[in-house]
């Protein structure tokens, strides 16, 4: 039996960078003889077992032969003999192929993956194995954006390929929505999803963010000219948000690509517009609820803080209890960072007087949000004995507000 640590963990160690999870490579050894050896055995078919002490991965060696069209569709063979030349050819990228022993110090690489990370280039292994796994086109976009690397022109090339041939139609919603979220955790996601773009993935997968590119913007404005690489820029002003807020200011323009042609560029209506295209590609994409309505409230909503300043207190009320809701009463911090990054995504510098009538915007609302969450149904006596013309936010606001404050 011999052992090595493969994958990420090593990659990570050639890029002088902490390993956060280690997973190891079993060669010589059977699934009976890692559970005599007091492994712990995960899933019955597929021998991956923990350790019984640091429960890291170990996973037997083995060769894959592909047998249909779909993402799990492999027989996989896990025999005693297979070498760690078999084992490593059917991996994804060079990068993610290096073996290390621990035991000797020593660093086993059969696929220059070490020149290739020193280059800070993404490439594949093997043709004919790349192309049995159409989830490796988005893995691709995923790790380059996450390494910082360019993808080798080869590869680019194998991945275009593969979305042409119509392959990312085999993946499930699932995997793909996984992939999303792992890209949504990376700070560099603006990448990853230009690199979806370059490689045809975001027309198959997308269709209706791929179209933001083809959709014009006022020049004197946004003089980056497209509503795509308006997105792109907001994205990468937000590389600090949480997950949900990064895919809410993915589609919070979505809208724009049904503008009617007879008003653009100016949009006017874009905000309301995205709500059945938000809600199409979040049912086909099985997109958890949360994430759903934190973009279906950003898009919808975005546009009001510029007139936030100009609310009378009554309209003021409805846009918070639209923002925070019971269900979800945070939002009104990814709120302002979605509507902060929007601002901020343009191709050019964002004049003072605007950045500080938008700080004003945000602190209204926080001021006003906390006066509604201090005001008690106790403080408003008699309002059920109000006439029918009296307004409940005006009350809601004014009773009790300048001590409260």
């Amino acid at each position: 039996m011999k052992i090595y640590l493969v994958g990420g963990a090593v990659r990570d160690m050639v890029l002088n960078k902490a390993p956060h999870d280690k997973d190891y490579v079993v060669f010589g050894a059977t699934g009976q003889e890692m559970l005599q050896a007091g492994f712990l055995q995960v899933g019955k078919k597929f021998p991956v077992f923990l350790h019984p002490i640091t429960k890291d991965e170990y996973a037997l060696a083995r060769k894959e032969e592909k047998i249909g069209n779909k993402h799990t569709d492999f027989r996989f063979i896990f025999t005693p003999d297979i070498t760690p030349e078999e084992d490593v050819v059917r991996r994804d990228f060079t990068c993610n192929a290096l073996l290390y022993d621990e035991e000797k110090n020593e660093l086993i690489d059969l696929v220059d993956g070490v020149k290739d990370i020193q280059n800070k280039i993404l490439k594949h292994i093997n043709s004919e194995h790349f192309i049995e796994d159409p989830l490796r086109v988005l893995r691709m976009c995923r790790f380059a954006a996450k390494l910082d690397f360019t993808v080798a022109a080869e590869t680019m090339d194998l991945a275009r390929k593969m979305v042409a041939d119509g392959m990312l139609n085999h993946l499930t919603p699932e995997r793909i929505w996984n992939e999303i979220v792992y890209a949504l955790q990376q700070p560099n996601f603006a990448q990853f999803i230009l690199l979806m773009k370059e490689c045809g993935a975001l027309r198959a997968i997308l269709p209706e963010l791929e179209k933001l590119w083809q959709t014009p913007e006022r020049t004197d404005y946004h003089p980056e000219g497209n509503s795509g690489a308006h997105t792109i820029l907001t994205l990468k002003h937000g590389e600090n948000l949480s997950t949900k807020a990064k895919f809410a200011l993915l589609l919070h323009d979505v809208g724009k690509t049904l503008t009617p042609q007879e008003i653009l560029p100016s949009h006017r209506g874009h905000d309301k517009a995205a709500a059945p295209l938000i809600r199409s590609i979040c049912k086909r994409l099985k997109v958890p609820n949360d994430y759903r309505d934190l973009a279906l409230m950003a898009a919808a909503q975005h546009m009001q803080i510029r007139n936030v300043l100009d609310m009378r207190k009554g309209r003021l009320l409805t846009l918070l209890m639209d923002i925070c809701n019971l269900k979800y009463r945070q939002n009104l911090a990814d709120y302002i960072k979605i509507c902060r990054c929007d601002m901020l995504g343009r191709a050019r510098e964002i004049p003072q007087f605007e950045r500080q009538y938008f700080r004003r915007s945000a602190m209204r609302l926080i001021l006003n949000f906390k006066i509604q969450n201090k005001i008690k149904a106790t403080d408003m006596p008699n309002f059920a004995d109000a006439s029918k013309d009296t307004s409940f936010a005006e009350k809601f606001f004014n009773y009790r507000a300048e001590k409260i404050i």
